[in-house]
């Protein structure tokens, strides 16, 4: 079975890659025993691959699930972080957006407001110069960005579906430099302890569910930043 699997942060460095052409001769083959058929292959990136997770048609996979002939395969690695080309996609409403642009607040809060809420929050994640005692002069996110914009579009949906809320999401990719905006998340409730509920769940979610990585760029070099164990992604704050 031939297969090419898209690759992706420390991951795609370690490998050389940010796609390999991949043969296997196991047939059905299942998303756990190609990492097992990876790990073997590289050795050098198998403690990477052990802790990734397959991403089968933008879509997450158990180890046990089968991996179809023609599907588009992704390893995603557990770390949080740029598009070398101009990248903006969207949602053909404009509510959800993966882009390398500056983002802006203040309109993504007017696709959210309705007359009929009486409460919207903002949240923007920028990137912070202290962490500890380490200094960051700037941020590098990449991501896998068609499931990155499927998964925020599933976040905003689930606020309405549970809140009733309305919901607004863009994510910055590239370089990020202090205090600029990597993450705005507008949210509208009928009520203002809705409001905060649907906020808070939809950054949380957003850490769990999006492939997004970045880059820590500082005084003692560039890493990629581990995650929260909880978390696919690491804090934004």
């Amino acid at each position: 079975m031939h297969i090419n699997v898209r690759l992706f942060a420390g991951l795609a460095e370690i490998i050389g890659l940010s796609q390999l052409s991949f043969h296997a001769q196991e047939s059905p083959l299942t998303a756990g025993k190609l990492k097992e058929l990876l790990s073997a292959a590289y050795p050098d990136a198998a403690s990477q691959i052990a802790v990734s997770l397959v991403a089968i048609d933008h879509e997450y996979a158990p180890d046990d699930s089968l991996i179809p002939e023609a599907a588009e395969i992704a390893l995603i690695p557990p770390v949080s972080g740029g598009e070398p080309e101009s990248v903006h996609a969207s949602t053909p409403d404009g509510l959800y957006c993966i882009t390398d642009q500056p983002l802006d607040a203040q309109k993504l809060l007017d696709k959210v407001l309705d007359a009929n809420h009486g409460a919207s929050l903002v949240f923007v994640g920028t990137t912070r110069e202290m962490t500890g005692d380490q200094r960051t002069v700037a941020l590098h996110y990449e991501a896998y960005v068609p499931m990155a914009l499927a998964k925020i579009q599933e976040i905003g949906r689930e606020v309405l579906e549970r809140w009733n809320a309305h919901c607004a999401i863009t994510h910055r990719i590239g370089l990020v430099t202090l205090k600029e905006s990597s993450v705005i998340i507008a949210v509208s409730a009928g009520h203002r302890d809705i409001c905060y509920e649907a906020s808070r769940f939809a950054i949380e979610k957003l850490k769990q569910i999006v492939p997004v990585w970045k880059k820590d760029i500082g005084d003692s070099g560039e890493n990629w930043v581990s995650p929260d164990p909880k978390s696919l992604n690491s804090d934004y704050l």
